[in-house]
């Protein structure tokens, strides 16, 4: 059963509208998860916020899941799970080992807030995210869809401000690899066909979010490019690439793991 927060019931969430079917294209990356799980190393309990699906959850740990959208939580495997915002947790100080934040701060009103919530239910912070002032970007933004850019800026904070305000002591990068299985805007930095679906589209809350005016003729010009091979020849250098650093980071805070083993 999924508890809602004292207060009713938060207002309907991005992922309400555009999370049906996410788990089919958001499968998680087992590099990913290795990286996610390391720093979790030790947390007995943890407190998944924006927890989705529940992908990169440890195994080993009781996991609290905690997200916005109910349409997200039906999908996720596990329980316990609360429906809540990241600004108001309803937990006591002190609750969890640790608390995971996976491709979420951007969407949360008030990040600051968000993060000290973090902060004060969990002995650790564990955050993973994007910075948009990272180069190189997408090519997709720069040669299709420069929307998304403004997009993204308005969304994302500068990595800098995010670790200034979790605190983090570790900055951890983290590659895309080039057959990387979870579905998010740079995914598939050297697979471009996948862009042409629309279910791959409407996993990524970017896309979902751009008005299909925007999008539709950018994928137009993509699709004509893959079959004359203009793509291909553009980004010949990108084909034998394993993997490529787009600026996606994990941030550690509070206690190491050795603090709370």
């Amino acid at each position: 059963m999924t508890a809602a927060p004292s207060g009713g019931t938060p207002a309907t969430a991005t992922y309400d509208r555009i999370g049906i079917g996410y788990r089919r294209v958001r499968r998680p990356d087992a590099r990913l998860a290795a990286l996610i799980h390391q720093a979790l190393t030790g947390a007995r309990t943890v407190v998944n916020v924006g927890a989705g699906t529940g992908s990169y959850e440890p195994t080993g740990a009781r996991v609290t899941a905690v997200d916005p959208s109910r349409v997200m939580l039906d999908q996720h495997p596990g329980r316990p799970k609360v429906l809540a915002s990241a600004e108001a947790l309803p937990f006591e100080d002190g609750a969890f080992d640790a608390a995971m934040a996976v491709m979420t701060v951007h969407h949360w009103p008030d990040l600051h807030r968000g993060l000290g919530e973090l902060r004060r239910v969990a002995h650790r912070q564990v955050v993973f995210t994007w910075d948009p002032q990272h180069k190189p970007e997408l090519w997709l933004i720069e040669e299709y869809l420069p929307e998304v850019r403004e997009l993204e800026r308005t969304r994302f904070t500068p990595l800098a401000h995010v670790a200034e305000a979790l605190g983090a002591h570790t900055v951890l990068p983290f590659a895309i690899p080039h057959d990387f299985t979870d579905g998010f805007q740079t995914a598939f930095w050297r697979r471009p066909e996948q862009y042409l679906d629309p279910v791959v589209r409407q996993a990524s809350s970017t896309f979902a979010q751009l008005p299909p005016s925007v999008v539709e003729p950018a994928i137009a010009r993509l699709r004509t490019d893959l079959a004359s091979g203009a793509w291909q020849r553009r980004h010949a250098d990108l084909l034998d690439r394993e993997a490529v650093d787009f600026g996606y980071r994990l941030l550690i805070a509070g206690r190491d793991a050795s603090d709370t083993a």
